[in-house]
């Protein structure tokens, strides 16, 4: 059964100065909605072909877990069926002379989902990570990874332009099996008023411990290949040398760190079929045929170990992947792919996958995250159990084992963030429409006014709130 559980930052209906415009979107989406059913009627003469229509995406789904759960002959015919079924009903629709309502039908559906997600957004203040202004550090200390991200330091010339702002620069010999860690506290030792990082999720989370360890403020330099940290960070991922402006003109962030059997993570702590996957030794070259070599015995359980998780009181049985995140993604998307809105409230996000059949695959290819096979919900604390004495677990990318039972949690606004003033900011994400919700807003009465001094945010008020202040406009548009 699929379960949302979230820490709520948004006003309730009837709220701030917001809800009369939200309100005329909700009633344009409902609108945009009775015309996309108006448009099928049209072809009620039809109906069968509209419902072959839903069939063949429902058939896609299950060819893809043909694909994924089987090989060979089984997993041909499925990869074929994926991509036949869609353009089945596009021909189907052509030669029947429904592609008229269907593209009707889809542009009012599009309509209204951008419209009722336009609304949920006008309802919520502005409430992006806070920042406070800080001195500049006269003794940062930058670790730096030649090899991250395709050779980033070399090709911006990160290694010069930090040490002409003033930063000293430790470049990792990787042919020597450097330890970030001893690194950054030896720097410490020797005066390092700041730690920074030019290189991978999983080197920044073991420097940002130190950092946390002693007090310091931590820096991210966008070198890695992915940036999901710096990223939800708001940094530039296109040109890390604008993350070294953080140096001479900075604000300083409060944020959390997660924890995973000891062990920090920025990002994500992997479980199940991904962890197990990275755990072989030719996925860094080949990750799509190793994947799809080892998905099979996987997604049938006759390899990996079986686990069981409980985040807080919510159990979890065996699930098949199961990811747990340092804050929530905004989007249940079991590859981490989404993004963080804030990274701030003091929660974990837990999303659990458990796809038993081709059934179960169609329903999650008809209705996405909100399926019974995906579980996605907020806590502070998870527990993994396994009957296997150590599991697989991929920490920020990096494929680790950890005895079990594994625990995940989370130290809020414990990490000092130091970034530049003047960043891009993180892109907004649009979370999933609520459309109870969205028909509430429609017909509500309008509200009387309220407080001016009061916010409803104040009553969710998260850990990480206490270390905020006055929020910094490169943020404000983050989650709003």
């Amino acid at each position: 059964m699929n379960s949302t559980g979230t820490t709520s930052e948004a006003e309730p209906e009837g709220s701030g100065t917001g809800v009369r415009p939200a309100r005329a979107l909700a009633r344009l989406s409902l609108l945009c909605v009775a015309g996309g059913v108006a448009a099928v009627a049209a072809g009620a003469g039809q109906w069968l072909f509209l419902l072959l229509g839903l069939a063949g995406f429902a058939l896609a789904g299950a060819g893809i877990w043909w694909a994924l759960a089987h090989r060979g002959v089984t997993r041909l015919l499925g990869a074929l069926l994926a991509v036949a079924a869609p353009i089945g009903v596009l021909v189907l629709y052509a030669a029947s002379g429904l592609w008229v309502v269907a593209v009707a039908a889809l542009a009012s559906w599009t309509v209204a989902l951008a419209c009722a997600r336009s609304a949920l957004r006008r309802l919520r203040k502005p409430r992006g990570m806070r920042s406070r202004s800080t001195r500049a550090p006269r003794r940062a200390v930058l670790i730096m990874n030649p090899r991250s991200g395709g050779g980033k330091v070399s090709e911006h010339g990160l290694v010069e332009r930090a040490e002409k702002l003033g930063a000293r620069v430790i470049l990792l010999d990787l042919d020597a099996d450097p330890d970030p860690v001893a690194l950054a506290r030896q720097a410490v030792a020797e005066g390092a008023d700041l730690l920074g990082v030019a290189g991978g999720d999983g080197t920044q989370a073991l420097v940002a411990q130190v950092a946390v360890e002693h007090g310091l403020p931590f820096m991210v330099v966008t070198a890695g290949t992915r940036n999901h940290f710096a990223m939800d960070l708001g940094l530039d991922r296109e040109d890390p040398a604008r993350s070294l402006d953080a140096l001479t003109d900075g604000v300083e962030l409060r944020v959390d760190l997660g924890e995973v059997g000891g062990l920090p993570f920025v990002n994500t702590a992997s479980f199940g079929a991904y962890a197990e996957i990275v755990q072989s030794p030719e996925y860094r070259d080949a990750k799509a045929s190793t994947a799809l070599d080892q998905l099979p015995d996987l997604l049938a359980g006759a390899a990996g170990a079986p686990l069981t998780a409980r985040a807080d009181e919510e159990p979890l049985e065996e699930p098949q992947a199961l990811l747990v995140s340092n804050n929530p993604y905004v989007r249940a998307d079991p590859l981490g792919g989404g993004r963080r809105p804030r990274l701030d409230t003091g929660t974990l996000g837990v999303i659990g996958v458990k796809v038993g059949g081709a059934a179960q695959a169609a329903e999650v290819a008809l209705l996405g995250e909100r399926a019974s096979g995906i579980t996605s919900l907020t806590c502070r604390r998870v527990v993994i159990e396994s009957d296997e004495e150590r599991i697989p677990v991929a920490v920020d990318g990096e494929a680790l084992t950890l005895p079990t039972p594994v625990v995940c949690t989370v130290r809020p606004g414990v990490l000092r963030v130091r970034v530049p003033k003047h960043r891009p900011g993180a892109p907004y994400v649009a979370p999933s429409v609520d459309w109870r919700r969205i028909v509430r807003l429609a017909f509500a009465k309008t509200p009387g006014p309220h407080k001016k001094n009061q916010t409803p945010g104040d009553k969710h008020q998260t850990p990480g709130d206490k270390h905020q202040t006055p929020i910094d406009k490169n943020q404000e548009h983050s989650d709003d």
